[in-house]
This record gives structure tokens, C-alpha cells and sequence, in this order.
């Protein structure tokens, strides 16, 4: 007689195997007594069996989260933070008083490039927007603008992911996988977190900013692709009958759940059989999710449809609202994906270009939200992995600048018609409550009741947050 014996590749298999399973139970239990399951998120995923269940937060605060990406990093002093000494000194290095600073071109003496913007102030709190944003403008009195952010790296595929995922380096969480994993979602048919592109190109560092990085894959971003169909392969077949397609998907599960009995703690795994019982159910619902057409003709011009210009950004900006209000989590929109916003040469052109692209869809999205009831519950989040230096660089454009630049925060819960912080006077560092980008992370989960500090994810050993274990709330942006 043939015996057949499968030894355990891991200490949790061994736990689970050993004495009829109870050593597992004894670990999971010590695990939430201690509070090292990562606090309500696991503990409410094994009671569910389903990692993506809606979750308690830790108090109140908002439902989801629409983060507004400038990819390739928006100029702060040609937006939200004017500087009249840039023009003054036009033509002119930096006065020596000011310190230098390291940019991707080294040490710049280049001479200070003017901003020739036209500045506006609007709403009853009076901040003033450059001409390039207008109609955001018009917002103003929802809006918290940070002026004092910085942040860690020079270059995009570090910058873009720190302000993603918290870290220069890849292979963390990015942060709205921190926020499916912390709260889960409000619809089972949907993704909980969706990354929407305006082009075909990634942004730098590819799709590992919308990744889970050490936590199970379950919890990535979703990518919806731009135009008529957003989620590819999504329609079945006239062919296939619903009951045939149900009836295969039941196959291919019983087989994984065969193979995955096996195999307890396999992440992989548990994610593919996960994302094949929501491909499935995504084909009944998210089909009326993203049709567009659904909206009024009012509605569709508001966002800027009908124009090409605005077109693109608009429908992301519209679909977004769509997602928020089915229980989606986690929004993220790339303008300009691929670094279009890098405007080393010719900024004048590159910058007009995507702020035309931008400002009608953003303020839509913004009006839309509080019209509908939905921005008190839901937070926007607008900025760049940096911002760009006052100095010039090939003549006409600017460098990056990382260390200091501007983000702005609406709805949430979050006190508009405010500015925090300040860059010196030619907007080259941030110099009153300065703002790194954990502290913004840990400000974005802080409107979405989540104690960045109590959400906890064990890998190897460690307890990691969200905020690389640093970081502290922005409270200013939460009171006037």
C-alpha cells in the first residue's frame, strides 16, 4: 500500500494541519488579542471569507476617495501659489541669500523664468488661482490648499511612487490598496479600487503604483481603460448563455478551491480565485456602472464631453462620480499618464495644454459631487508626485522641485477656503508647516476614519503602515 504524505512549506500550514487544525485557531486568536491581524481589516475579512468586505472604519469619516494625479508634476507657483518675486527677479539667478538646491540638472543658477499668469481671488475666503485653473476657482470655498508639501525623490518613477505607495522604492502598498484592505467595499460587483488612465501610457514605474506590493494582490487597483469600453473582455459572448458562463466559472472554482485546500496562505492564489468570481459578477453590473450614456445631456456638457479638449479627462471625471456613488473606495486619475505634465522646455504650452485638459472637468466633478450630496462623503485629492523650481531650465520650462510644492484637498470632511502652509518667496521650499507625503497619506486616511496608526499589516515580522511607520495628520486641514 502506497501512502501518500504532503510535508508543509510554511508555519501556518503546519498550524493549520497540526492537531486537526486547532494550532491555527490557537494563533488566530492569539493574533486579534494582540490587535497583529492588522487591526479590524483581517479580523473582518476571516469572518466574512471575503478580503474585500466592507469594514468598520475606526470613526467617522468619509466613504471614498477620487485622487486627481498631474502625472509628470504640476508648477504650484503657476497654479495655487502666487509669487511676485519670481517675476520681479526674472532674468536673475536667485539672490544668494536663498539656499540651493539639488535638481535633477544638479545645482541650477539658471536665471528665474517669469510666471505670467493672471491671478484671481475667488469665493468668499478670497484665495487666489492663476487664470489656468478658473473655473476650479469657483470652487475655491470647498478647497483646503496645502502650499508647504515635499517630498523624498528627484525623479518620476521614485516620485511617483512615494507619492503612491509612500516609499522612493518599489514594492509597498499603495495607498489605495492601504484603503481596500483598512475599509473594504461598499459594492461586491465592482472593484474597490480603480485606476483610470487618459492615455494609453503608464505613469513611471508602470502599474506597481497601483500595487499591493508584500500584501495579497487582492487588494491592487483595477485599471479601467479609456473610451467606450473601460473594462476589457468584459461582455460575454452572444454565444455563451448566462447559465453556460455561470456554469463554467463554478468549474474553474471548484477546481482552484481543490487546489487551494491544499495550500492554505497562498495570497496568489486566493486572489486569482477572487478576481475570477468578480470578473464574473462584474459582467451583470458594471456594464450600467460605466455607461455614460445614462447621464443627461446637461450633465455630459458640464463635465466637458462635447469638447475634445476636455473630453477625456471629463469622461474619467464623470465615471469617477459614478464609481464613488456604487461604493467604490478608492478613484485614482492620471492626467496627462506618462509624464505629460513635465514641462522641462516650453512650459507655457505644455502647462495651458492640461490645465484646459483639467480645470471645466475638475470643477464639474466637484459641483456634481456636492449637488448630489455625495462630497461631504467623499474626498478629492489634486496634485503631482512635485512640483516645479521658480528657476529656468532649456530657457522657456522648469525642473522638478520636491522640495516644496502644492496639493489641494475638497470635501471629506476636510474645511475648504483655506490655505496651509507656505513656500519661501520664490516658491522654492516649503517653509512654514511643511507637509512630507506621509503626513498627506496620513491625512487621507485620517478623512476616511482610518487611524494610520492602528492599520497594520504584518510582513515578515513587522508592523507596516501605510505611512512607512512615520507621518502625522494634517489637523489644520480638518479645522479653519
Amino acid at each position: 500500500m502506497v501512502v501518500h504524505r504532503k510535508f508543509p512549506t510554511s508555519r501556518r500550514e503546519f498550524l493549520a494541519h497540526a492537531g486537526g487544525g486547532f494550532g491555527a485557531l490557537a494563533l488566530s486568536s492569539l493574533l486579534v488579542r494582540e490587535g497583529l491581524l492588522g487591526d479590524t481589516a483581517t479580523s473582518a475579512a476571516l469572518r466574512t471569507n471575503n478580503p474585500v468586505a466592507a469594514k468598520p472604519a475606526h470613526f467617522g469619516g468619509a466613504k471614498s476617495v477620487i485622487f486627481l494625479f498631474m502625472d509628470g508634476g504640476p508648477s504650484h507657483i503657476d497654479t495655487f501659489d502666487p509669487k511676485p518675486l519670481v517675476n520681479e527677479y526674472a532674468g536673475k539667478p536667485l539672490p544668494q541669500s536663498i539656499e540651493r538646491v539639488i535638481t535633477p540638472m544638479g545645482v541650477s543658477e539658471n536665471p528665474l523664468l517669469a510666471s505670467p499668469r493672471k491671478w484671481t481671488r475667488y469665493g468668499e475666503c478670497g484665495l487666489p488661482v492663476s487664470e489656468w485653473y478658473r473655473h476650479v476657482g469657483g470652487c475655491i470655498d470647498d478647497i483646503c490648499v496645502i502650499r508647504s508639501c515635499y517630498a523624498d525623490g528627484l525623479n518620476h518613477v521614485g516620485s511617483v511612487c512615494q507619492m503612491n505607495t509612500g516609499s522612493i522604492l518599489a514594492g509597498r502598498p499603495s495607498l489605495g490598496s492601504w484603503v481596500s484592505y483598512g475599509l473594504g467595499s461598499e459594492n461586491d460587483d465592482l472593484p474597490a479600487f480603480v485606476v483610470l488612465l487618459d492615455t494609453e501610457k503608464e505613469p513611471p514605474g508602470g502599474n506597481r503604483v497601483w500595487g499591493t506590493g508584500f500584501m495579497p494582490a487582492t487588494y491592487q487597483g483595477t485599471r479601467f481603460r479609456s473610451g467606450k469600453e473601460p473594462i476589457l473582455h468584459l461582455k460575454t459572448p452572444d454565444s455563451v448563455s448566462p447559465e453556460r458562463q455561470q456554469n463554467k466559472l463554478a468549474f474553474i472554482n471548484q477546481l482552484n478551491r481543490r487546489h487551494a485546500a491544499g495550500r492554505l496562505g497562498d495570497a496568489d492564489l486566493e486572489a486569482r480565485i477572487a478576481s475570477y468570481e468578480l470578473a464574473f459578477r462584474m459582467q451583470a453590473h458594471a456594464p450600467e456602472a460605466v455607461d455614460l450614456a445614462q447621464e443627461s445631456r446637461e450633465t455630459q456638457r458640464m463635465y466637458g464631453l462635447e469638447d475634445k479638449t476636455t473630453a477625456a479627462f471629463g469622461r474619467n471625471c464623470l465615471l469617477a462620480r459614478r464609481l464613488v456613488e456604487r461604493g467604490v473606495r478608492f478613484v485614482q486619475l492620471y492626467s496627462g499618464s506618462g509624464s505629460a505634465w513635465d514641462a522641462h522646455a516650453k512650459i507655457e504650452q505644455n502647462h495651458s495644454q492640461h490645465c484646459r485638459e483639467t480645470d471645466l472637468p475638475i470643477a464639474a466633478l466637484l459641483t456634481d459631487l456636492k449637488r448630489r450630496g455625495l462630497l461631504d462623503e467623499t474626498l478629492v485629492v489634486w496634485g503631482g508626485e512635485f512640483g516645479r523650481t521658480p528657476m529656468s531650465e532649456k530657457g522657456d520650462g522648469r525642473d522638478h522641485n520636491p522640495y516644496g510644492f502644492t496639493m489641494w484637498l475638497a470635501g471629506g470632511g476636510v474645511q475648504g477656503g483655506q490655505a496651509i502652509g507656505a513656500t519661501d518667496e520664490f516658491g522654492l521650499r516649503a517653509v512654514e508647516d511643511a507637509a512630507h507625503v506621509h503626513d498627506l497619506h496620513a491625512t487621507i486616511l485620517h478623512a476616511m476614519g482610518i487611524d494610520h496608526e492602528r492599520l497594520i499589516y504584518r510582513h515578515q515580522g513587522r508592523p507596516e503602515r501605510a505611512t512607512v511607520n512615520e507621518g502625522a495628520v494634517i489637523e489644520k486641514v480638518f479645522t479653519s
